[in-house]
């Protein structure tokens, strides 16, 4: 499968592009570049800049997710999670950090917040119906396939 190409700006405050950790990864980790550290209390959220901005080509969106580890050690993840990126969007990439941890926790410059994912989006026609067909599931909603 070719890479696809998405333009990339680093922005004046930027620390580093986003990377992935290992080959083969789905996540790119998103770096925090704002210049002091940040300390999130209990229960508190806070937006952390990236210092990257994107260019995402037509067809394609990015997601921002939390990173497993900063949600394990310090209960730590991304409010507003999946974060949405449509392609048209230019500005910087901001990461809403939320503390669901017992103790404050400081976000420092360079620490790897988030993840970047890119992913296709397919185009979209609906088509109004009187009925839908019948499925398995049905109207089977909350709790449907078992606790």
């Amino acid at each position: 499968m070719d890479p696809v190409r998405v333009a990339i700006q680093r922005l004046a405050h930027c620390f580093a592009l986003p990377t992935c950790a290992h080959p083969g990864d789905a996540g790119l980790d998103l770096f925090a570049a704002h210049a002091v550290p940040l300390s999130i209390a209990p229960g508190r959220f806070t937006r952390v800049p990236t210092g990257i901005a994107l260019g995402l080509p037509a067809g394609y969106m990015a997601f921002v997710q939390p990173r497993s580890g900063l949600a394990a050690r310090h209960g730590i993840s991304v409010l507003n999670t999946p974060g949405l990126i449509d392609c048209g969007y230019r500005g910087e990439i901001q990461v809403l950090l939320i503390n669901h941890g017992e103790v404050p926790v400081v976000v420092s410059r360079g620490d790897r917040i988030a993840q970047l994912v890119v992913l296709p989006v397919p185009q979209v026609q609906f088509v109004e119906v009187s009925t839908l067909e019948s499925s398995e599931r049905q109207t089977g909603s909350f709790g449907s396939s078992g606790y």
